[in-house]
C-alpha cells in the first residue's frame, strides 16, 4: 500500500516542474554547454542553491511567462546588464540574443539606448565586451553591412 502524496510532496514536485521547465528555456537561450557547465561547477558547493533559484525563479518563472517573447526579454536583458555594469552576464546575453533572433545591429542599438539612459562609462564598457562577444560569434563587422 502507498501513502498518500503529502502537501511537501506537492510543493516539492510544484517546484520541480517550474525548474525543469526554467531548465529548457535557459538552455535553449544560453545553450547546454554553458548551462551544464554552471551546474556542475556549482554542485556540491554554496552555489547549488542559487543555481538552482535562478533556474528555477529567473527562467521557469521569468521567461516563461506571457506576455513577451524571448527577443524582447533579451533586449531588455541587454539594456538592465549595460545599466548596471555585469559584463560576464552580458556576453552570456548577447550570445542568448542571438540564440532569440536578434541582428548584430538590433544588439549594437540596444547597447546605444542604454548607453543614453546609464551614462557612456557604462555604454562603452558594455561595447567593449559586445563588440568582442560579436567578433568570436560572427566574425568581424563587414563594412558593407553598415550601408
Amino acid at each position: 500500500m502507498t501513502e498518500a502524496p503529502t502537501e511537501t510532496d506537492s510543493i516539492d514536485a510544484a517546484h520541480r516542474a517550474v525548474f525543469d521547465a526554467g531548465l529548457v528555456v535557459r538552455k535553449e537561450v544560453l545553450g547546454a554547454d554553458y548551462v551544464d557547465a554552471a551546474l556542475t561547477r556549482n554542485a556540491g558547493t554554496d552555489g547549488e542553491a542559487l543555481q538552482k533559484y535562478v533556474s528555477e525563479f529567473v527562467w521557469g518563472s521569468v521567461w516563461t511567462r506571457p506576455g513577451l517573447d524571448r527577443r524582447s526579454r533579451s533586449l531588455i536583458n541587454l539594456g538592465m546588464l549595460v545599466a548596471l555594469s555585469q559584463h560576464h552576464e552580458l556576453a552570456v546575453h548577447v550570445k542568448g540574443g542571438l540564440n532569440n533572433g536578434l541582428s548584430r545591429e538590433e544588439i549594437v542599438e540596444a547597447v546605444i539606448h542604454a548607453t543614453a539612459y546609464a551614462g557612456a562609462p557604462a555604454g562603452l564598457a558594455a561595447m567593449r565586451v559586445v563588440q568582442e562577444t560579436l567578433t568570436a560569434e560572427l566574425g568581424p563587422l563587414n563594412p558593407k553591412d553598415q550601408a
